[in-house]
């Protein structure tokens, strides 16, 4: 799927915040109401734009404790794990990644005992050949 560059910078302003207003983006952009609504209802029709989401503010998870959990799988087991994992609402995202790793999973929970389990929890899982995981700092930014 080919986007535009204009596409581009329209999908980074959504990004920021795509509860903005239509007139809002535009006075962005530099373009009408008109071309802006016609080319986020394109997109969303063409499948760039898949959905919405919530991104939370830091002080509302303050205190969570955030992990990147680094997942080696054993050979055709990937989907039975990915099913396991997608089952876990501490598992925020899953990435499938290349490298000495299988699986990236980031994970949230109000401490690092919880943070244990849930690695704890991942590790069991069949198919699962081991984990490794960093806890995040801080966030420097997100898009």
């Amino acid at each position: 799927m080919k986007v535009s560059a204009a596409d581009q910078l329209l999908l980074s302003v959504l990004r920021e915040n795509a509860r903005a207003s239509i007139a809002d983006i535009a006075r962005k952009l530099g373009l009408s109401r008109t071309t802006v609504q016609s080319r986020i209802e394109r997109l969303e029709r063409q499948g760039v734009i898949s959905g919405y989401t919530v991104r939370l503010a830091d002080e509302v998870e303050h205190g969570h404790i955030r992990a990147h959990i680094m997942i080696t799988v054993r050979p055709k087991q990937m989907l039975a794990v990915t099913k396991a994992l997608r089952g876990m609402p501490e598992v925020r995202v899953l990435h499938s990644v290349s490298g000495a790793y299988d699986l990236i999973a980031i994970g949230a929970v109000p401490t690092v005992g919880d943070m244990d389990v849930l690695t704890d929890q991942i590790g069991v899982i069949e198919g699962v050949e081991r984990t490794t995981s960093s806890i995040i700092l801080s966030t420097k930014f997100e898009r």
